[in-house]
């Protein structure tokens, strides 16, 4: 047994109740239409109930009259209607949709597209001679299928446009889904059901309950929700502000005119995430270009995120259309995943100095623009960063100087005669070749090529004084005097090879060009050498002495013609930063 009351209608079988209004004695049913087998939806009034009246009847009435001249998909067609002995009933067409009041959760498209097919409806209303104005747009009075159909239903509140429209004696409709133009009776227009739609679009935005909604209205009836919504996008908070705005002047017009600027961006914005937020330069020479990457990140699903990069202004940079310094590949991009090259032209800035600038990103997110910091250091003057390595140089002319000395004194030891004495020093000198060439060795096999061809250099040196020690001497009577000096020369040319080689690596680590570190470390070597065996020979020796003069000389111009060199750079760049970009 069920309580489903005997309707006089036979055609239609009750499977169940949809919903019901005891008070007003309404109750709505699913039925089945037994000579088509369709399902319809049964709408009875029980005249009879207490709290019935005939204003409820008026409302069915009103709504049949409505229905019957209707037609469109999102508004189920009307079919039937009969009497019943407490009341009577209207068919309808039964669509498989819940209402919006429904417990369901709602991705950002879906509202969107609830929002577009809802205004469709609306517009269709509008568009009727005269408007109808529907007067109850709420979560319950608007279904939705699983397919993603908006249906539109309970017209018994509806008026049409003109006369109609306006005032009447009884203030009908939802309270917090009624314009204030509604709630105090007044003219009513085609902006007026968007107040009710917009509101049911804040329900389902921030889960707000219909008989809630008064708590998102405040006493001025303005609708406060954006602290409910913080990641709403911008646009779709201003296009909703204005739907329900309180003023009548002040909301869309009409269904049409809010349907076309219906946000085209998704309801929630992207988001951009970089790979570093700061990003640091270092030129090597002057007027490098130096670039680096920035990875641009958007994890936000079914959104694009766009962006367009801006060098942010600063009073000593050169206005964009003149020189711009800094740049960014792609300067606008339309992706959720964009690598974005940085790129620093040197040329224009001051030597040895430190820039800081901002690049901003102006972006569809929320945050709407991102900064960038950026640091540049320039490179030094030339002649500034290539700084001689004083104490290391003056270790090798002291080396150069001790082992020398020693191993002139050993050879003298060795020769008791003055032919003796020409032998050993000729050993000294093969034997200090040999060395010298044992040190570029070492120095190979460390991939040290530039020290090695110093020692290679200097090996040829000693080599060709060898040889001309050869030609002009008597070598017939050479024996183990010869050896035994070109051991210790062997030792001295290893000694000083080595630590020469160290010397010219280190310049060329600190930039010093090869062309002054290998000239500069030999000279040093040569002086020291010649003023080593001149203190154990005597510095009245012609050779000794052209020795000690010549690299003198040499390497006193080419100190001077570095400093000399780098007062003329420094004065130039000096000369020229008028004209360069300040920090």
């Amino acid at each position: 047994m069920n309580d489903f009351p005997d309707l006089p209608q036979n055609s239609y079988q009750i499977e169940k109740e949809l919903g019901h209004n005891r008070a007003g004695g309404r109750v709505t049913y699913l039925a089945t239409d037994t000579r088509t087998q369709q399902q319809v939806v049964i709408k009875q009034f029980q005249f009879a109930r207490t709290g019935a009246s005939w204003a409820e009847y008026d409302a069915y009435d009103r709504e049949i009259q409505f229905l019957k001249q209707l037609d469109h998909p999102g508004i189920p067609h009307y079919l039937d209607s009969f009497q019943t002995p407490d009341g009577f009933c209207m068919v309808q067409e039964y669509k498989n949709a819940t209402s919006l009041s429904a417990n369901r959760s709602f991705n950002p498209e879906d509202i969107r597209q609830l929002a577009i097919a809802a205004l469709e409806i609306l517009v269709y209303l509008q568009n009727r001679i005269p408007a109808i104005i529907h007067r109850d747009l709420k979560p319950e009075n608007i279904l939705l299928d699983e397919s993603g159909v908006v249906y539109l239903v309970d017209f018994g509140f509806a008026r049409v446009g003109g006369e109609d429209v306006g005032v009447s004696s009884v203030v009908k409709g939802t309270l917090g889904f009624m314009p204030p133009e509604q709630l105090f009776n007044r003219q009513l227009t085609e902006a007026s059901d968007l107040y009710g739609l917009g509101m049911t679009l804040i329900c389902l935005l921030t889960g707000t309950k219909s008989d809630r909604i008064g708590d998102l209205v405040d006493i001025s009836y303005r609708v406060s929700f954006k602290q409910l919504v913080p990641t709403l996008n911008l646009q779709w908070v201003n296009w909703l502000e204005k739907m329900v705005e309180p003023r009548l002047k002040e909301r869309f017009p009409n269904a049409l005119a809010a349907l076309a600027v219906v946000p085209i961006s998704p309801l929630r914005p992207p988001d951009a995430q970089f790979s570093q937020a700061n990003l640091k330069f270092h030129a090597v020479r002057l007027g490098d270009q130096l670039t680096q990457a920035v990875m641009l990140t958007n994890p936000i699903p079914d959104t694009l995120l766009e962006g367009k990069w801006e060098v942010a202004p600063h009073p000593h940079d050169p206005p964009v259309e003149s020189y711009c310094w800094l740049t960014v590949t792609p300067e606008t991009f339309d992706a959720n995943q964009v690598e974005c090259q940085v790129t620093v032209d040197t040329r224009k800035l001051m030597a040895g100095k430190t820039y800081h600038r901002k690049l901003f990103l102006h972006t569809n997110t929320l945050t709407k623009t991102y900064s960038l910091n950026l640091q540049i250091q320039t490179a030094a003057v030339p002649g500034q960063s290539s700084v001689l390595p004083n104490g290391l140089l003056l270790l090798v002319g002291m080396v150069s100087l001790v082992v020398n000395w020693l191993v002139a004194s050993v050879v003298l030891g060795m020769g008791t005669v003055e032919k003796s004495v020409t032998i050993a020093g000729f050993g000294a000198i093969v034997g200090t070749a040999i060395g010298l060439e044992f040190a570029a060795w070492l120095m190979r096999s460390a991939s040290w090529r530039t020290g090695s061809t110093t020692c290679t250099l200097a090996a040829l040196g000693v080599g060709a004084a060898a040889l001309m020690g050869a030609l002009a001497s008597d070598l017939t009577t050479a024996g183990p005097v010869v050896i035994l000096s070109a051991g210790a020369g062997a030792i001295n040319g290893a000694v000083n090879g080595v630590m020469t080689g160290l010397t010219v690596e280190k310049m060329m680590v600190s930039d010093n060009p090869k062309t002054i570190a290998i000239p500069m470390c030999l000279l040093i070597a040569a002086v020291g050498s010649s003023l080593g065996l001149g203190f154990a020979i005597g510095f009245m020796n012609l050779a000794i002495l052209t020795v000690l003069l010549g690299s003198s000389l040499a390497l006193g111009t080419l100190i001077s013609h570095l400093y000399l060199r780098r007062a003329n750079t420094l004065f130039s760049h000096r000369k020229a930063e008028r004209y360069l970009i300040k920090p």
